[in-house]
């Protein structure tokens, strides 16, 4: 069973991501920030697919209890981290929105 995958970027990586978005290619090849983001929210899917199926197991009465718990306990891991992603976008959204011109 895989786990929750991860992304590492780093600061000069995502800097250097956002500036290529410009260059409009990298939008529509999946790389950039975009697509950083677009594949860390298919895994995120991916986990909570995995977890339904590790539950639907369980109920149907066979699977592991462990892995039924480690399964859901990754789903909500990653959608905690989505969220608090979410809000840190907008709220960087809303500080840009007020600077003044």
């Amino acid at each position: 069973m895989s786990g929750i995958p991860t992304i590492t970027v780093t600061p000069s990586a995502a800097a250097g991501a956002y500036a290529r978005v410009d260059s409009g290619d990298q939008a529509t090849s999946g790389g950039g920030f975009g697509g950083a983001l677009q594949r860390a929210l298919e895994g995120v899917v991916e986990t909570g697919h995995q977890a339904d199926a590790q539950a639907m197991t369980a109920i149907a009465g066979g699977g592991n209890l462990t892995e039924v718990v480690t399964a859901v306990s990754r789903a909500e891991l990653a959608l905690q981290s989505t969220v608090a992603i979410r809000d840190r976008v907008v709220q960087a959204y809303q500080d840009i929105m007020r600077m003044p011109i």
